[in-house]
């Protein structure tokens, strides 16, 4: 069973950059997850797989998995592109689009 390390990224349900500074370890299936006859529900006595470890920097992350014998993966996030926008900008003259109103 090997853990991720990865940074949690943004809901969709946000805006902001809230909450996504933090580096959370999840740990993998140890075990396949069954369905229950009664209730239809699945679930296994896998508990770790529920657990999730959030730490403020990657560095902290690797260190506890490596002070924990955890093996794991780091999954980098992808670098964002942010281009500073202006409402000035839909009236430019040398706007590419055109002005559909």
């Amino acid at each position: 069973m090997r853990a991720r390390i990865f940074q949690q990224p943004k809901s969709s349900m946000q805006s902001g950059q809230a909450n996504t500074h933090d580096w959370v370890l999840e740990y993998g299936q140890s075990e396949q997850r069954q369905q229950d006859p009664l209730m239809g529900w699945f679930g296994s006595g896998d508990t770790q797989s529920q657990l999730r470890l959030h730490f403020p920097d990657k560095e902290e992350a690797v260190a506890y998995a490596e002070g924990h014998s955890i093996p794991y993966d780091i999954e980098l996030p992808p670098a964002r592109i942010r281009r500073p926008k202006a409402y000035a900008d839909n009236f430019r003259f040398d706007r590419r689009q055109n002005w559909t109103h």
